[in-house]
């Protein structure tokens, strides 16, 4: 019997069109429009708005500034000040478009305003220089997220020009910190509630197409559950003594033999509708493959470690199995002729939805044994949040707005985010969320959020612009 999820994301024939570079096909947004956004999006990503730099505010008052002149009352633009962490003020920003006769409860677009630090040492360029080159456009957060920022500013923006008036309130949420410690969505799916209360949420921090690098279709993901984020502190101790005279045990190596057990060790495979609905997909489009076969046999067994295993050696497919944790940061010992008293490891876990990290936090411990001591990240407690159900109006909105600019050849599925955005702040309150941005790239092997040379292709910044306009007109009209 096939699972809910993939029965609504069922879809014709599966035969590959002929491949064609998507870049050159000409953009359908106008002229006019192209250099509206154009102008936008290059203000947003000059403003360096990096945790400590006090430059969040720019972003907020920028797209605001967008939202006064096409018609929105002061009323309804609301600055929202906070601090992510001590000392560390930031601010979001949230605007209401109001329906004039609105016969369904609001919905919410969430996006965030903050970028991941970028040193100019590490860039060819300046990060924060926007510039336009082969096709792409560069410079930090074009696709990580001022675009997804951009995108549904502008597309609010040509709607009302147009005169389009919304059967619902549609309410647009822009964090100052997701990067960081996701204080905003807090704010946001709680005391500020009031403001952002809504049926669903669309985020633009997820979701989208991508193509192989022979332009061939890939897929046109819909997030719609989400791993949770969890650190935890893995520390070691000892009396430590002169480096002259070692001892028979050491901090430094207790902690390297508990960091080799956590690199061997597997969590148990892990299942739920969204992961089924998106591996169902894989399936068909990987056929008879190596890969193909062992999904098939996870499908069929989801206990099968082994094919689970083979499935998470794809890079395609890493953390989509179960939780998995990895070491990101060390530091141990005070002196190069002493011995080390202690020595600790930064573990980052992303937690299949569903699990308490508590419950990761003592499995952890049990692999390691007693001579390691692991406390969660007290800034940072993670909250599981459940997957958001399948909506028949949101996919079929996608799945129209993919058709138009991608062809019946770009499927659209679920997927589960191995990340985490402003989005589990608010599954984990009652609003479901779905990523469904409109951005696209040229293969995930070239995904550069976060890292050196960000881009994102020209056309897919001014596709993203008409796939939500289609998005709104299709759940507000």
């Amino acid at each position: 019997m096939r699972s809910l999820v993939a029965l609504l994301f069922a879809l014709s024939s599966t035969a590959a069109l002929a491949a064609v570079d998507p870049r050159t096909v000409p953009t359908q947004l106008p002229a006019a429009w192209q250099a509206k956004t154009r102008a936008l999006f290059k203000q947003a990503i000059e403003i360096p708005s990096v945790r400590g730099r006090g430059e969040v505010p720019q972003v907020a008052k920028l797209l605001a500034d967008q939202f006064r002149a096409a018609g929105i009352p002061d009323a309804d633009i609301h600055f929202m000040p906070y601090e992510a962490l001590p000392g560390d003020k930031t601010e979001a920003l949230i605007v209401r478009w109001r329906s004039p006769h609105p016969t369904k409860k609001p919905m919410l677009i969430l996006g965030h305003m903050d970028v991941v630090e970028a040193k100019r040492e590490d860039w060819k360029y300046d990060p924060f220089e926007f510039r336009e080159e082969g096709g792409y456009f560069l410079g930090r957060g074009t696709s990580d997220m001022k675009n997804g920022d951009v995108a549904t500013t502008m597309a609010a923006v040509k709607l009302m020009s147009e005169g389009f008036k919304p059967d619902r309130d549609i309410i647009f949420f822009y964090s100052g910190d997701e990067e960081t410690q996701g204080k905003g969505a807090t704010l946001g799916s709680t005391q500020w509630r009031n403001l952002t209360d809504a049926e669903f949420g669309l985020n633009a921090d997820g979701g989208g197409a991508s193509y192989d690098r022979n332009f061939r279709p890939l897929g046109f993901g819909i997030s719609m559950a989400e791993k949770t984020f969890q650190t935890y502190f893995f520390t070691t101790h000892n009396p430590g003594g002169h480096s002259s005279r070692p001892r028979p045990d050491n901090a430094i190596y207790d902690l390297a033999d508990a960091l080799e057990k956590l690199r061997a060790y597997r969590f148990e495979p892990m299942q739920n509708e969204i992961t089924r609905g998106y591996f169902a997909e894989r399936a068909q489009q990987e056929g008879n493959s190596p890969l193909g076969r062992q999904i098939r046999a996870w499908l069929a067994n989801p206990k099968d470690g082994a094919a689970a295993d083979a499935i998470e050696a794809n890079p395609l497919e890493v953390g989509l199995t179960r939780t998995r944790c990895v070491a990101t940061m060390l530091k141990g010992g005070h002196a190069d002729n002493a011995l080390p008293q202690t020595a600790q490891a930064t573990v980052n876990c992303r937690i299949f939805p569903g699990v308490e990290p508590k419950q990761v936090q003592a499995e952890l411990q049990q692999l390691v044994g007693p001579k390691v001591e692991i406390v969660a990240d007290p800034g940072y407690i993670g909250v599981p949040t459940p997957a958001s159900p399948p909506r028949a109006d949101v996919i079929n909105a996608v799945k129209a707005a993919s058709l138009r600019f991608h062809g019946p050849a770009m499927h659209v599925f679920p997927v589960m985010s191995t990340g985490a955005s402003d989005g589990s702040f608010f599954r984990a309150k009652g609003i479901p969320v779905y990523d469904v941005d409109g951005s696209w790239g040229i293969s995930p092997d070239d995904e550069r959020a976060h890292g050196l040379d960000e881009r994102i292709p020209v056309r897919a910044m001014y596709d993203d612009v008409l796939h939500w306009e289609m998005i709104m007109k299709a759940l507000a009209g």
